[in-house]
């Protein structure tokens, strides 16, 4: 992603918000804040209605990953 971010290409991860601490900690590890949107967890057992109602609940932070700088 940073290597996006550079070229002039926004990016940005969705990940579950039990993957926040990690994600944190590797962009502070490699010197980056990556963009990111945290959604709820679990997501694997999720019916397709209910992942469904999480992107319909996250659509506003996910389009900021790619039309913001």
């Amino acid at each position: 992603m940073n290597d996006l971010e550079i070229r002039g290409v926004p990016a940005g991860f969705v990940a579950s918000c039990e993957f926040q601490d990690a994600a944190t900690a590797q962009g502070n590890s490699l010197g980056i804040a990556p963009k990111s949107v945290f959604v709820p967890h679990p997501i694997q057992d999720r019916t397709d209605a209910e992942m469904a109602e999480l992107a319909r609940q996250a659509i506003d932070g996910i389009k900021a990953l790619i039309t913001e700088s």
